[in-house]
């Protein structure tokens, strides 16, 4: 109902929860050290909360933040700094928030390798050379026009 009806105002419930556990996980992401963060992710995800499963005996709170992620994961995006976190396939990490599919020639090869190893060690730029064979042309584009971020 609308607030002047004494409701609350929001036109889609359904959408607006989901939102608010979108913003759990997101906090998951954004604070891994907040208590909540670090009690989640002992019991529920090891790793990463985007790449989390739903595990033994899952609490109804993880279920329902689980069945939010995919809002988590349409705008998440890596920032590349070192490159030593994020695995070359699977990651949305590409400039326009692609990913790079498991399903490409050459997979195998670069199943668990991390995107550190597509740039020169002592520069903060792209191995052309390298990007060029490994992959195809329009992907070797858009990987060389991904911006890498300056550590500070």
């Amino acid at each position: 109902m609308h607030k002047s009806n004494g409701g609350l105002g929001f036109k889609d419930l359904t959408a607006f929860n989901l939102a608010m556990l979108g913003r759990q996980g997101w906090k998951f992401l954004t604070e891994p050290d907040s208590l909540v963060s670090r009690m989640f992710k002992a019991k529920y995800f090891p790793n990463t909360f985007l790449t989390a499963t739903i595990g033994h005996n899952p609490s109804y709170v993880w279920r329902s933040i689980l069945r939010a992620r995919f809002i988590v994961r349409g705008g998440a995006r890596w920032c590349i700094g070192t490159g030593e976190n994020i695995r070359i396939l699977g990651e949305l990490w590409i400039l326009n928030g692609e990913c790079i599919d498991h399903n490409i020639a050459g997979a195998q090869y670069v199943r668990e390798v991390t995107i550190n190893n597509l740039m020169l060690p002592t520069e903060k730029k792209w191995n052309e050379a390298i990007i060029r064979q490994g992959f195809s042309v329009d992907l070797a584009d858009k990987i060389m026009t991904t911006p890498l971020i300056a550590q500070v």
